[in-house]
């Protein structure tokens, strides 16, 4: 930590003598900041959420009562409802003009940003991206509140930590901060929270020192948000009940129905996403055109506006017709690709939520029809739904069961959730390896998992950084011949060629040195009798990480390249040494890029 770059010389000075006279370790200084992060990530949560409702007041309330729409009656005027959308997307035209890349810095983005370079959020995503993501909620947009809330909480975080020039892992620590301080204030759920960020942000890397850090920014979020907000739950939810233990059946069952409606939901969604990009009209359109098509949902299922927490917890009270709830699940879900997909910044956590209460909810309905003397609830169902999708959508089955246990504070739940869970999040895991926020990334080749490292290594292509033309020995040279040619070269690796130009072997100096003394042989022996026959290859469109896996497994420096087409014919060589230096060029022009980006 080098306070003394980061701060006016005056406050470093003081700071300093101040941490000196009370012998503050990193540690404890860690502790200070988590505190001040989680009591900025709750005050960035409750401002978030005024925003939002401002703008449903002045948009969606007010425009109501100026051409008497009603929600609940089926009239002319209802028609209008696609305009409330419709003038998010046209809201976000200037947004668009002018921090148009702020936007798109999405959650993806954003793991991107934590887990590869090294947690440097721009600071004034806090305000662009959290105006923009409240206008597109406030005016019926169907996304989530609690991604967006989570990057506001990570760039206080991140600005932080860049205030005190914190090393990348204490920065991730403090980006992680700020993201469960934002989830743990929106849902009032300090645990879920913590497992947010360690689960979905950090990778499910555990360490005591960020565990403890986080734990304490998502408790002093909470307590502000308490304060401010009321000790009131996300979704009042009835007592839970498990009517009997052959009910953990159906559970399971549900578990399964949730994994499969989570990889479709996953596929749709980007398919979606892909349609919006190929579309032939000007960047600012789409998202006018994506509100108009939720507009358009909305005439008949007003219950796709928004985040939908109110109808959920209608829902979860065990209300709803069977075949609402099941309509609801397909037309949320386009409604939230529409919006998404088309750029309307929001998140997917809501809605997964939402489509995992519905799904819950009409499975609920159709067993109690099934079984009437069980005396089931619909309700219980829609509750476990909701975590389940939300597992399985997300691959964080710990988020949902902690979430769940958190808004019901009953221990039953707990067996019915970890069941449903579990095999949900298998089996979307099964059909759909990435998750709903790192499918985006693999499309683009990042793997989120393989850190910094591989991810620049697999962004390089063997044919940008292998050598053409290299020095190949004809197949039926003599060892003599050999003898005079590595005498005037500075390789000990050579691969050999026949009058194709195609490879047939690599010697090395090694193989040479067994019969250097043998003078009779000299001149009847031909190299390829000696060389490796059997030759590890690599071709241009093979991206470095491949290409190092094959050198380290056998241990070699030298790798021929080989034309795609025809499998043999050589085209060039690369070294170990090329790989390294390649590799730390690409790091040395992301650092001063992203570092000429951050503000």
């Amino acid at each position: 930590m080098n306070i003394r770059t980061a701060l006016p010389d005056g406050l470093r000075q003081r700071l300093t003598a101040l941490l000196s006279r009370f012998r503050v370790s990193e540690n404890t200084f860690m502790i200070i900041l988590a505190v001040g992060i989680g009591l900025l990530s709750g005050l960035g949560n409750y401002a978030f959420r005024k925003l939002i409702d401002f703008v449903h007041w002045a948009v969606v309330v007010q425009g109501s009562d100026l051409f008497g729409i009603s929600f609940h009656t089926w009239s002319f005027s209802r028609l209008l409802v696609v305009l409330f959308p419709v003038a998010g997307g046209l809201l976000m035209i200037p947004f668009y003009i002018f921090f148009g890349r702020d936007l798109k810095f999405n959650f993806a983005r954003f793991l991107a940003a934590v887990n590869l370079k090294g947690g440097k959020i721009p600071g004034r995503t806090i305000f662009t991206r959290g105006a923009a993501s409240a206008i597109v909620l406030g005016t019926g947009g169907s996304a989530g509140q609690e991604g967006p809330i989570a990057q506001i909480g990570g760039a206080i975080g991140s600005r932080i930590g860049s205030a005190f020039k914190m090393s990348g892992d204490r920065l991730k620590i403090l980006v992680a901060c700020g993201v469960s301080g934002g989830v743990a204030a929106t849902f009032n759920a300090p645990i879920a929270g913590v497992f947010f960020a360690h689960e979905i942000v950090l990778l499910s890397s555990f360490e005591l020192s960020s565990f403890t850090s986080i734990v304490i920014a998502s408790g002093m979020s909470t307590v502000v948000s308490r304060a401010l907000l009321g000790n009131i739950p996300a979704f009042r939810v009835p007592p839970y009940t498990l009517s009997s233990a052959w009910e953990l059946i159906f559970y399971v069952v549900l578990g399964m129905i949730i994994g499969v409606l989570a990889a479709l939901f996953i596929s749709g969604h980007f398919r979606i996403k892909d349609r919006f990009a190929a579309l032939k009209v000007p960047p600012l359109v789409k998202p006018v055109i994506g509100g108009a098509l939720v507009g358009v949902i909305g005439i008949f299922f007003p219950q796709v506006f928004g985040n939908g927490y109110e109808f959920m917890e209608v829902v979860l009270h065990g209300e709803g017709v069977w075949l609402l709830l099941t309509a609801l699940i397909l037309f949320k879900a386009l409604a939230t690709s529409f919006t998404v997909g088309s750029g309307l910044p929001g998140g997917l956590f809501a809605p997964s939520l939402y489509i995992g209460a519905m799904a819950g909810g009409a499975f609920g309905k159709l067993i109690q029809m099934i079984f009437p003397a069980m005396g089931l609830s619909p309700g219980a169902y829609a509750l476990v739904g909701m975590g389940a999708f939300l597992s399985a959508a997300t691959h964080a089955p710990m988020t949902a069961i902690f979430l769940l246990f958190e808004m019901t504070s009953s221990y039953e739940v707990i067996v019915p959730i970890m069941l449903a869970c579990v095999t949900g999040t298998a089996i979307s895991r099964r059909y759909k390896k990435e998750s709903l926020e790192t499918e985006e990334l693999a499309r683009e080749g990042i793997d989120l998992e393989a850190g910094k490292e591989r991810n620049i290594m697999k962004s390089l292509k063997v044919g940008e950084v292998m050598t053409r033309d290299p020095e190949a020995l004809p197949e039926n040279m003599t060892l003599r011949q050999f003898t005079q040619f590595i005498a005037s070269t500075r390789h000990t690796n050579f691969p050999l060629v026949n009058r194709a130009g195609d490879l047939t072997g690599i010697i090395s100096v090694q193989d040479f040195m067994g019969v250097v003394f043998e003078r009779d042989l000299m001149d009847l022996i031909v190299i390829k009798e000696l060389a490796t026959t059997n030759v590890i290859t690599v071709t241009e469109a093979e991206d470095l990480d491949q290409a190092m896996r094959r050198i380290g497994y056998r241990n070699i420096e030298q790798l021929p390249v080989v034309s795609h087409e025809s499998g043999r014919k050589l085209v060039g060589i690369i070294s170990r040494r090329d790989m390294v230096s390649a590799y730390n060029r690409a790091l040395m022009a992301r650092t001063l890029k992203f570092e000429n980006d951050d503000d």
